[in-house]
């Protein structure tokens, strides 16, 4: 390279402290590093629903970390929670990729003490350049998960991104993690039991629902998040000046790096400065970074396959070219040019070669000098050794075209089974779109039978419409004619009330206009009820019954009164002699006890009463009580037309029982009296009852009825 030429540039795009090892490696190739991180790992917002899943690890079958940085933030929340914190050692943990697994190393989780589960090839050691401790890697392992840089290593190893050589073919994504769960767990084993899976924030669903496919209960908690970083002036100064014209490539290790470079180019550049962004050489580590970054509109592509050794591998590839392309004249270069054209006639399996030259500057050719003519023996000794030195340069130079022709074959073999792959995965996205063609229609179906029995329904619930009004004055008529009977037959005028009020409550439902008029008859028939008097037919029929009662207790007519006995008899002498009175003597008191009692009796011999029906005094004993039955028949009578609301049945009897008491009964006697009164207050009791009725109602109901 001439000692003016300006060294080639790798522009670093992982997140800040991720390239440290990677640059120096660069920098032993001769190769500048120029750090431009696209993205930023930022702690998650949110770390309870990780902190709750860390605090109980046993009850998972299965822990998948889909990143480096997913195991350092996890782990370092864990440490934190619990010091002295140890990983159990009967829970599997998967990652998917090399970086993953020194990442589980650094924190003593290592097979076979650990079972780690990873993609063939995570395991072993690259053969490749060998970095210092603290080395980086390349991209995030886990393409599931794409833009998460991972954490620095702390073991001294090779790259351990990749497995065997840059074309070996190994994969590190989620495809390759779940056919190492298969080999190793079987999918079957992880049926009915949770798996948890520790991630950026967004992210691929595929494995995820692979599990949940096979019968897992998955769980994804978020352990980061990635932001766009804020980029300074200077950086950007430096940027313009590389896409000016200065030899560099663009290392991107993430599909989010590229969209992030995309979208700040298109702010903080010009529209020129962004298409020399997007002829800029790219290179990334998995084909589906190479396709967002081909769908973006870059065009310089490379694939290197992961692990910094592999990229390493490429960037001095491009370097070298960038070198072999400053330093060859001009004529070289155009044969080159028109020897590469022709040997690779289709592009190559991973570089995408421009529409325009590379944007370094065109130099022109050294110029030589003749030195002067001396002799003609050194003139042809110069020719000689010119020759020699021409042939010896084109030897080299067609070994070195040799070899190139070589690898774009095998990146050409490369491209075509990346080719294969991509068709295959083409049929079975046409085949899934076919069948989700028929799934479609099978729901279209489905909604039109749906709308048809909605129809259906609607038109149901209009005829119901329609007859709810019927239905609602047949039952308002029931019960207004069940009330009417119930107060005819026992004038109870609570329950008819009760009745009218439900009706009242059914017809203020209805929005029709006639239903207005029924409930003001019901309304009329309400107000008559609350005016109508309360009678206590319960009162009176209890006095009916003390009337009952005390017949048999009343003295007739005919009874002579009993006879009063006299207060001591001639027999008892001592007794009415202890009872004489200071010095009166013995004879004379007998004598005044005897006199007494005779004068008693002489008394009770006649008896004058007054009768005002002399019938009273014809009758026997045995008619006495034909009397007192006949009596009480007619307050039984009376009894039964006071329940049953027969008023004239009512009055009759009560006036024929009042009759026979006055007539043959003693009205001197208290107790006939009493019987008397007893009577009478039920009769006038009996004669304040007026039932009202409801007719306004019930034609109410009628005339609507015979409208409609």
């Amino acid at each position: 390279m001439n000692a003016g030429a300006a060294r080639f540039t790798v522009v670093l795009t992982r997140p800040a402290g991720q390239s440290a090892a990677l640059a120096a490696a660069l920098e032993r190739e001769g190769i500048a590093a120029f750090d431009f991180p696209l993205i930023e790992i930022a702690p998650a917002e949110d770390l309870a629903p990780l902190r709750e899943r860390l605090a109980s690890l046993e009850r998972f079958a299965l822990v998948v970390f889909v990143s480096p940085n997913a195991i350092e933030r996890a782990l370092e929340l864990a440490t934190r929670l619990t010091p002295g914190f140890v990983w159990p050692r009967s829970v599997p943990i998967g990652v998917v990729g090399p970086g993953s697994v020194a990442a589980l190393a650094r924190h003593g989780i290592v097979a076979p003490a650990y079972e780690v589960i990873a993609p063939a090839g995570a395991q072993a050691p690259d053969e490749g350049v060998t970095f210092r401790a603290g080395a980086t890697h390349g991209y995030a392992d886990a393409p599931g998960a794409p833009g998460q840089a991972q954490a620095p290593s702390a073991v001294a190893c090779a790259n351990d991104e990749s497995n065997g050589d840059a074309d070996s073919g190994a994969r590190f994504d989620s495809e390759a993690l779940l056919a190492a769960l298969s080999q190793r767990l079987g999918l079957s084993s992880l049926d009915a039991h949770s798996v948890l899976i520790v991630r950026g924030d967004g992210g691929r669903e595929w494995l995820a629902e692979r599990l949940r496919e096979a019968g897992a209960h998955v769980q994804a908690v978020c352990a980061y998040r990635r932001v766009v970083p804020a980029v300074s002036d200077a950086t950007w100064t430096r940027v313009r000046a590389l896409l000016g014209g200065a030899p560099h490539a663009w290392l991107l290790t993430s599909s989010e790096a590229v969209r992030n470079l995309d979208a700040m180019a298109r702010t903080a550049l010009t529209d020129a400065e962004h298409e020399a962004l997007l002829h800029a050489p790219l290179v990334a580590p998995h084909p589906r970074i190479a396709e967002t970054a081909r769908a973006l509109g870059f065009d310089t592509i490379t694939a290197s396959g992961p692990g910094d050794a592999r990229i390493l591998g490429a960037l001095r590839a491009l370097s070298a070219s960038s070198r072999a392309f400053l330093e060859q004249p001009a004529q070289a270069f155009s044969s080159t040019h028109s020897r590469m054209t022709d040997t690779n006639q289709e592009p190559s399996p991973a570089s995408f070669p421009p529409a325009a030259p590379p944007p370094f500057p065109p130099l022109t050719p050294p110029v030589y000098e003749a030195p002067p003519r001396r002799r003609n023996g050194l003139v042809w000794l110069v020719v000689l050794l010119l020759a020699i030195a021409t042939g010896v340069a084109a030897f080299a130079f067609n070994r070195k075209l040799d070899r190139l022709d070589a690898r774009l074959a095998a990146r050409q073999q490369a491209l075509d089974a990346q080719t294969a792959e991509l068709r295959a995965k083409t049929d079975q996205a046409v085949a899934t779109a076919h069948q989700a063609d028929a799934a479609l229609s099978q729901l279209q179906g489905k909604l039109s039978d749906a709308q048809t029995a909605q129809q259906a329904l609607q038109q149901q619930y209009q005829d119901l419409a329609r007859n709810r009004d019927d239905w609602t004055l047949a039952e308002v008529e029931q019960m207004l004619s069940s009330a009417s009977e119930q107060l005819q037959l026992t004038g109870n005028t609570q329950l008819a009330l009760f009745a009218l009020q439900s009706a009242d409550t059914r017809l203020a439902a209805s929005a029709s206009p006639q239903a207005l008029v029924v409930r003001r008859a019901i309304a009329a028939d309400i107000d008559k009820l609350k005016a109508a008097p309360s009678t206590d037919l319960t009162g009176l029929a209890i006095k009916l019954d003390d009337a009952i009662g005390q017949i048999d207790a009343l003295p007739l007519l005919g009874e002579a009164p009993a006879p009063h006995t006299a207060s001591a008899s001639a027999a008892s002498a001592p007794v009415a002699a202890s009872g004489a009175a200071p010095g009166e003597s013995r004879v004379a008191h007998w004598w005044r006890v005897f006199s007494q009692a005779a004068g008693d009796e002489l008394k009770n011999l006649v008896q004058v009463r007054r009768l005002d029906n002399a019938d009273a005094m014809l009758n026997t004993p045995e008619q006495g009580e034909f009397i007192r039955e006949n009596v009480k028949l007619r307050l039984l009578s009376a009894r039964l037309g006071l329940l049953s609301r027969n008023e004239a049945t009512l009055k009759s009897d009560l006036q024929a029982a009042d009759a026979a008491l006055a007539r043959y009964f003693d009205g001197a006697s208290k107790r006939t009296q009493t019987v008397r009164a007893l009577v009478q207050d039920v009769a006038q009791g009996a004669a304040t009852v007026e039932v009202p009725n409801l007719n306004s109602s019930l034609q109410a109901v009628h005339n609507y009825k015979s409208r409609g």
